[in-house]
């Protein structure tokens, strides 16, 4: 079985809060030589290996996942790099930006660019979900029950309106507004917004925005529409040429030219549309 990506449609009760969820498993043999690359997407996830454990290493530390361990990843703004095994599954849901703050009882900023196992944030709660998904024997039965138990987790916070309307205008704006318009249209303060932003998502406006941005030419190299991109799109979201590559350095840790001569197959594979 070669590296399979499949897209799961969340249920409907959960769409507004889940923006993505998957299944990824992989084969007896694995590509030798790709780099095997994730670029942040601005979004948290719960991660669960359904066959066989699964390690990454972001930000210069080495992350270690069990079988049947859920694990919840802050905002990462670095490039991460997954050590790929043979014969694994997992389950990734992928919150919405403003999803996550409203389960998970901590500042966000407290786990941006680390993984901690559920059992740690949830305590009790955490361990009977993973026991119950060890002893599911079907892949639909997992997302069932992940599903039914996000659907009846009690909101730990109330709606913060200032904070998922900001959220929503970064994403309207595909993140081209800027802090100070943010400013114009709430009323509050650049540093009120960055605060509130910390603690609700784990990192700045300008940072989501940032990763957002990055996130339009991302998505249209991995779906083959990078030259598309370039030609109608790239002012858009780019001052210029530098701006562009600095972005591009920071959220790879590759020079554009280094990057395009190497093969990224698998990260790509959590971009396309």
């Amino acid at each position: 079985m070669p590296l399979q990506f499949k897209k799961i449609t969340p249920i409907p009760q959960l769409q507004n809060i889940i923006e993505k969820m998957w299944v990824f498993e992989s084969g007896t043999e694995m590509p030798g030589d790709d780099i095997n690359l994730i670029v942040p997407n601005g979004r948290l996830r719960l991660l669960i290996p359904f066959r066989n454990s699964i390690a990454a290493t972001i930000d210069g530390k080495l992350y270690f996942s069990k079988e049947d361990c859920i694990t919840l990843t802050g905002i990462i703004d670095v490039p991460s790099k997954p050590a790929l095994r043979a014969n694994t599954g997992t389950i990734g849901i992928e919150f919405n930006p403003v999803g996550a703050y409203r389960f998970f009882p901590l500042k966000l900023s407290d786990i941006n660019n680390k993984i901690y196992p559920i059992t740690d944030i949830l305590g009790k709660i955490g361990r009977q979900l993973e026991e119950e998904i060890s002893n599911t024997e079907t892949i639909k039965d997992k997302l069932f029950l992940l599903q039914q138990f996000l659907l009846k987790q009690p909101f730990l916070q109330n709606e913060d309106s200032i904070f998922e309307y900001c959220v929503e205008q970064i994403k309207l704006s595909r993140g081209r507004i800027t802090i100070k318009e943010l400013e114009k249209k709430t009323g509050y303060s650049s540093r009120w917004l960055n605060m509130k932003f910390k603690d609700k998502l784990g990192i700045s406006p300008k940072n989501i925005s940032s990763i957002i941005r990055f996130r339009q030419y991302y998505q249209a190299l991995a779906n083959n529409n990078e030259t598309a991109f370039f030609e109608t799109a790239f002012y858009e979201y780019y001052y210029d040429q530098s701006h562009f590559l600095k972005e591009f350095k920071r959220f790879t840790g590759l020079s554009h030219q280094g990057f395009e001569n190497l093969p990224n197959n698998f990260g790509k594979l959590f971009y396309k549309e």
